[in-house]
C-alpha cells in the first residue's frame, strides 16, 4: 500500500516562491497560468496487512505531527491499495 502526501503553505500564508515562479512562467509565454503555489511531496509505503482505516490513521498522524507546520501549512494525501 502507498500513500502519497501533499503539503503546501496556507492560502492566507504568503508563498514567494510561488510567485517567482509564477513570474517566470509569464515571462516564457505561459499566460493562462494565473498563480502558482509550491509544496512538497512525499511518498510513503505502508506495511503490507494495515487495513484501509489504520493506514489513513497512521497516514493522517504522520502528516499532522511530522510532515506538517500546521501554523503555516496544510496537507491532503491520497492512498493505493
Amino acid at each position: 500500500m502507498k500513500a502519497h502526501v501533499y503539503v503546501t503553505l496556507k492560502t492566507s500564508v504568503l508563498d514567494p516562491q510561488g510567485q517567482t515562479i509564477h513570474n517566470a512562467l509569464r515571462k516564457i509565454g505561459f499566460t493562462e497560468v494565473t498563480a502558482v503555489r509550491q509544496g512538497k511531496y512525499f511518498a510513503l509505503t505502508l506495511a503490507d496487512g494495515l487495513t484501509p482505516d489504520a493506514a489513513r490513521a497512521q497516514v493522517e498522524r504522520i502528516a499532522r505531527e511530522v510532515l506538517t507546520n500546521q501554523i503555516i501549512e496544510e496537507y491532503t494525501y491520497t492512498i493505493e491499495e
